[in-house]
Order: C-alpha cells, then sequence, then structure tokens
C-alpha cells in the first residue's frame, strides 16, 4: 500500500515537472523589444498549423571578419490575422514592430521565437 501511494505521488510529480517546464519554455515571455527595418516579406503557411511568417531587413551592415558583408534579418512569426494582413499590403515599407521573445516555439504560433504582437509605425521608404 504504501509503495503505491509513493509511485503515484512520484508520478504526480513528475508530470507537473514536466507541464511546469512545458510552460516555462514556450509560454514565458523571456524578452520584448522593437525592430525596425524594410519589411521584405509576410506569408501564410503551414502543412498542420497555418502561421503567418515574416522577414524584416534591418538597416545597416556588420560583418564578423574585417571586409566581408553582412546584412541585419530578423525572421518573426504573427499570431493575430489583422496585423498579419496590414502587413501583408505593406510590403517593401519601413515599419517599426513591436515583439514578444520566446525561449522556445511551438507549431501552431510559427515557426519563430519571436512573435510580433503590434504595429508602432509603418513609412514610405526614402
Amino acid at each position: 500500500m504504501a509503495m503505491k501511494k509513493f509511485l503515484a505521488y512520484t508520478i504526480l510529480i513528475i508530470v507537473v515537472g514536466l507541464i511546469l517546464f512545458f510552460l516555462a519554455r514556450y509560454y514565458y515571455v523571456f524578452g520584448e523589444g522593437v525592430k525596425a527595418g524594410q519589411l521584405n516579406y509576410v506569408v501564410k503557411k503551414g502543412y498542420v498549423f497555418k502561421t503567418y511568417e515574416g522577414k524584416l531587413i534591418q538597416s545597416g551592415f556588420r560583418a564578423t571578419t574585417p571586409g566581408a558583408v553582412q546584412s541585419y534579418e530578423f525572421e518573426f512569426s504573427i499570431e493575430n490575422k489583422r496585423i498579419a494582413d496590414t502587413l501583408m499590403l505593406n510590403s517593401g515599407k519601413e515599419v517599426e514592430l513591436h515583439y514578444k521573445e520566446y525561449l522556445g516555439s511551438v507549431p501552431w504560433r510559427g515557426y519563430s521565437e519571436f512573435i510580433v504582437d503590434s504595429i508602432i509605425s509603418i513609412h514610405d521608404v526614402k
């Protein structure tokens, strides 16, 4: 009888621990911020979970080795259809996007750990 109780408590603790790990890994907002740049594209894609994915090209160049050129690219996912539709209509424009960063991605939220949750501004490219 005591062995069954011990086993039940152990299994319960393991299950609760796994749930807490999953929530902390995939639903805890690790950071948030703003990125600005030229919106390259926003697409809806996926086999099972259709998600909105986008890419922002940030101005400026930096290279890790002398003489090399590397552009900044910010790849992100979008949960909100209204935000995705607005960005789809404004490809090629300068945008400022507010995002949340998670420690991991889940298939139904998108491929990226960066989730855009609002648009701060949209301007024509000068």
